[in-house]
């Protein structure tokens, strides 16, 4: 702490001594300022290793020396705080700051969602239909995370700090995957009154306020604390089948032919909050199936994933933004999948096309696999797991901003086309403080038969940065011949993220694993020391205090 005794400096008196007295508080604040700033830029690195509330503590004392101009000036986005909580009392404290934050985001989404509708009628092209549908989607989202978490912070029960963090984070996710989708169909313009009212900044404030409140929780070793002992057993009983309470079946056999029938059904028919098995027979069904947020608790079971196929081909080429070509997309909490496929046939000259969007709060995807080429599945938010899955593609084909650890998967790189190289990995962490990224762990990279009989032909590379703060572990994972020496690639040829990202890996194998020869980045870390590696474990990511509160997967807890 700095600070000045005169009775050290005999020498120093009269005018000078007053004059150094008073420069001292000016000097403590603008180090505090600078050390808060350089904490912020910093803040991937250091998350993992200092708790953040040690920055935050800086920053905000319980006892503000000033009024709402000085907790504003702690904020990543100060300008954006005091035009809009300026009007508002002086918090008292933190959780008081943050409260008030989070009130002032939901005021802002609640303006965005007016503007939303007042596009309605101005859509002048299928794109900007396209485009207006998404964010009117992801806006109503956003106020639904926002609302959960006021609601959930006023009675703690229900949500601990680390929730808070993973709803606002999904909050901002939202709006970027709104503005990315007017950007792929050139209708930007025409979005840019939903997107430019200042909601990410002040989301983005929230965060922050938040990130240094949280605290730290425990976890059922094998499993996340979220799911339950009879959810443990069904996820691998073998009569799940039979505990169903609809069945679909292309040939009649069932309750219904259509998954999509059965699921609006469920949702017409729920009576309380009991979790709704629907078990899919064999076969190949060919919808576009969505699963909003009102619809929680859902486990759907099919006959494994060589028998039960939901495809589709909608694709960024035919008209969709990669949000809406998803085959299969599930936004509600606590969705459990098991022994289905999830395809999309458009085929790699057609771009991003998504085989399964998710961005289900506490799912789980157990032996399942997903099919595509660019941008095959797409994590998009919130906590989820995979466990013994098979995951093909080519280009980002794991990409988006959920927290999210993949256990003893099958990944399967494809052919892509003539020139192009594949990538296996894109996170899309675009803001320092969500708790965010993407571990895969005790899996396997491999070529499949068609790119192995080629494979000198085309490059193959474990990720790149798709925003700023972009998040992505490879552990104890076998890497093969096909990863190129450097690993990694950079964004469109660029330096993008390059010193703000945070790239891992530790004690993979295989004939790509060596080190030696990859990039020289900022953000590129060969992991050496267990402790390090632990924190994108499952036991870690959820209780890790501050950092990412993922998802777990039966068996394994830790390295």
């Amino acid at each position: 702490m700095l600070s000045f005794n005169p009775t050290q400096f005999p020498c120093i008196k009269g005018k000078i001594l007053q004059e150094i007295q008073t420069l001292i508080p000016i000097l403590k604040k603008e180090i505090e300022s600078k050390l808060t700033l350089m904490a912020m830029k910093l803040g991937l690195f250091l998350f993992f290793f200092i708790p953040f509330s040690s920055f935050l503590t800086l920053a905000q004392p319980d006892k503000p020396p000033s009024g709402m101009n000085y907790w504003c000036s702690t904020t990543p986005h100060p300008e954006q705080c005091k035009i809009f909580m300026g009007g508002h009392h002086v918090p008292k404290h933190r959780t008081d700051f943050r409260t008030m934050a989070i009130q002032v985001a939901m005021e802002r989404s609640l303006h965005a969602q007016i503007h939303v509708e007042d596009l309605r009628n101005h859509c002048r092209s299928k794109h900007e239909k396209a485009v207006w549908t998404d964010c009117s989607k992801l806006i109503s989202n956003t106020i639904f995370q926002l609302n959960n978490t006021i609601k959930g912070l006023k009675t703690t029960k229900n949500c601990t700090g680390i929730d808070a963090q993973t709803w606002l984070s999904t909050a901002l996710t939202n709006l970027d995957t709104c503005r990315v989708g007017s950007v792929e169909l050139n209708v930007s313009r025409f979005i840019s009154p939903i997107v430019s009212n200042n909601v990410s900044e002040l989301i983005s404030n929230s965060l922050a306020i938040n990130g240094g409140l949280l605290g730290k929780q425990k976890t059922k070793a094998g499993f996340p604390n979220w799911v339950s002992d009879r959810e443990r057993k069904l996820l691998q009983s073998p009569s799940l089948a039979s505990q169903a309470n609809y069945v679909v079946a292309k040939d009649g056999s069932g309750h219904f032919r259509s998954i999509q029938a059965a699921i609006n059904y469920a949702v017409l028919k729920r009576r309380g909050n009991g979790r709704i098995i629907i078990y899919v027979k064999k076969g190949v069904y060919r919808e576009n199936i969505e699963i909003s947020n009102n619809m929680n608790q859902l486990t759907l079971v099919g006959d494994g994933l060589r028998y039960t196929v939901i495809t589709g081909n909608r694709s960024v080429a035919t008209g969709f933004t990669t949000y809406s070509s998803a085959t299969f997309g599930v936004d509600g909490v606590g969705f459990l999948a098991r022994g289905i496929t999830f395809r999309n046939t458009a085929g790699p000259q057609n771009g991003q096309a998504v085989a399964l969007r998710s961005a289900s709060d506490l799912s789980v995807f157990y032996a399942c696999a997903f099919e595509g080429y660019q941008d095959t599945l797409f994590v998009l938010a919130q906590r989820q797991f995979f466990k013994a899955c098979y995951i093909y593609g080519t280009i980002d084909f794991i990409f988006g901003n959920a927290a999210v650890v993949f256990q003893n998967c099958i990944i399967y790189v494809r052919k892509p086309l003539w020139g192009q190289a594949n990538v296996i990995t894109a996170q899309g962490r675009a803001d320092p403080f969500q708790n965010t990224g993407i571990s895969i762990q005790n899996s396997r990279v491999m070529a499949t038969p068609e790119l192995n009989r080629v494979v000198s032909s085309y490059k193959t590379y474990l990720g790149r940065p798709w925003q700023q703060y972009s998040r992505t572990v490879f552990l104890k994972t076998y890497l093969g011949s096909l990863v190129n020496p450097a690993g990694w690639l950079a964004w469109q040829n660029s330096n993008f993220a390059q010193d703000t990202l945070y790239y891992g890996e530790y004690l993979n194998f295989g004939p790509a694993s060596s080190t030696r020869a990859r990039i020289n980045w900022k953000g590129y870390h060969v992991i050496r020391s267990s402790s390090t590696a632990s924190l994108f474990t499952v036991t870690n990511l959820i209780a890790g205090g501050g950092w990412l509160p993922a998802t777990g997967v039966p068996f394994t807890a830790g390295l």
